[in-house]
């Protein structure tokens, strides 16, 4: 019998050599499970006829409440950020899980709101998708879990951060240029 050799990750992926870097390997891992998790997810919610951006835009509205968020702000809260949200909101307005209406202020800006199908339909999955959640993480107990959530929110500040950082580095060369 062989021993076992490298990580979990690296033997589902069938890679023979090793990785070049404890960070590559973590990085590596944190995709792929990443890829499962979704794929579990938009199992869960696809007999619902949604697809995860779909319930995302649903469950950011919800929290929103009545006053509604404009479609840039749902786009900046999204998880998968998609550039076609305003499709994406055309399809879910078709299907009357939404309801946007233009800004009275900024015709530029358009509120979308969940509707009342929007929330039936939520309300309806929502315990499937709560036994998903528990499930796709089940096999970690509470304080792995709250030591990895930690571990993902350190990892998301560093590039927010450095986003941050760019940004404004970018912002502080476009006007020493005169503004192009």
């Amino acid at each position: 019998m062989q021993p076992r050799r490298g990580s979990a990750v690296q033997r589902e992926i069938r890679q023979s050599k090793p990785f070049r870097s404890p960070s590559h390997e973590a990085v590596i891992a944190l995709l792929r499970t990443a890829e499962v998790v979704r794929r579990f997810l938009a199992a869960a919610v696809a007999p619902a006829g949604l697809t995860l951006q779909q319930y995302n835009v649903l469950r950011i509205l919800r929290g929103a409440g009545e006053a509604g968020l404009p479609t840039l702000e749902v786009a900046d809260r999204m998880i998968e950020h998609t550039p076609g949200v305003t499709r994406l909101m055309d399809r879910m307005e078709g299907q009357g899980w939404v309801t946007r209406e233009r800004c009275p202020t900024d015709r530029r800006e358009v509120h979308c709101r969940i509707s009342a199908a929007g929330l039936a339909l939520l309300e309806r999955i929502d315990p499937a998708v709560e036994q998903t959640d528990r499930q796709a993480v089940g096999s970690v107990d509470d304080r792995s879990l709250r030591k990895l959530i930690t571990t993902l929110d350190a990892v998301r500040a560093a590039h927010a951060s450095a986003a941050s950082g760019k940004q404004a580095r970018r912002a502080e060369s476009t006007s020493r240029m005169g503004g192009y």
